[in-house]
């Protein structure tokens, strides 16, 4: 595999602080697809603007339009992202160094990126969009699902790993919530910061992310989907007990 050198990238540009800005705070993801009646960033926005007054430390959003509109109105760190689909491969999230360089384009210099070892649309390498990224002067956040992956992410010259798709491969558990103990796993083996992501409903379970070493959590559905919310709702209000919790 071809392996990105640190060395040769100008580490004085790089954007270090805005990654500290959110060590031990919420970041909440500011999502909504198509089929959402909130879709759009006008309404993503608001939900930014929403979550910044409530206390959160950054947010991450989907696609160059939403990116641009949130960075605009609100000064926090952002983690974007662009989800696409491409039919030679399954990876989704900031898949090719073109989409990279789309959300690069809007300001943006936190970007996160599917970090696993699966193909991508056309052959292209994780190292290489990692090194555009770089180039431009931002850092990599690998959302990665296991170990393995967060190694590869690693090797690939990362600078970040989170546990965003952990239930969401093949390889890795599926779990009612989040995935703790690969939070602690990472902690203990990773030599960059690690974020926790990933089905964080409860409090407690950030801050039980946060105590086993997380630099931050990322929440989006919880907070940002209100269809998904009151589905949830609705399906707890009519369970016994502390099922219903």
């Amino acid at each position: 595999m071809k392996v990105g050198n640190p060395t040769q990238r100008d580490m004085g540009k790089r954007p270090y602080r805005l990654l500290e800005r959110l060590h031990g705070g919420l970041v909440v993801s500011c999502q909504a697809r198509p089929d959402n009646p909130l879709h759009g960033p006008d309404f993503m926005t608001a939900m930014a603007r929403a979550a910044a007054r409530g206390g959160a430390v950054g947010i991450r959003a989907n696609g160059p339009e939403d990116v641009a509109a949130i960075l605009a109105a609100v000064d926090l760190p952002m983690l974007a992202i662009y989800k696409q689909d491409h039919p030679d491969s399954e990876v989704k999230i900031t898949p090719t160094r073109a989409s990279a360089e789309a959300l690069l384009n809007t300001g943006a210099r936190l970007i996160a990126l599917d970090g696993t070892n699966r193909p991508r649309p056309n052959g292209e390498q994780l190292v290489d969009i990692i090194d555009t990224i770089h180039a431009a002067g931002g850092l990599a956040l690998a959302d990665i699902a296991t170990l393995e992956g967060a190694r590869h992410a690693v090797e690939a010259g990362v600078d970040a790993v989170g546990t965003t798709l952990s239930g969401y491969t093949d390889d890795s558990p599926k779990l009612p919530g989040p995935d703790l103990d690969l939070v602690e796993t990472l902690v203990t083996e990773m030599p960059v910061p690690v974020f926790a992501e990933g089905r964080y409903w409860r409090p407690k379970d950030a801050h039980q992310a946060l105590a086993l070493g997380a630099s931050f959590v990322v929440t989006g559905t919880a907070i940002t989907n209100p269809m998904a919310i009151t589905r949830r709702y609705i399906e707890l209000m009519h369970l016994d007990g502390e099922d219903a919790g």
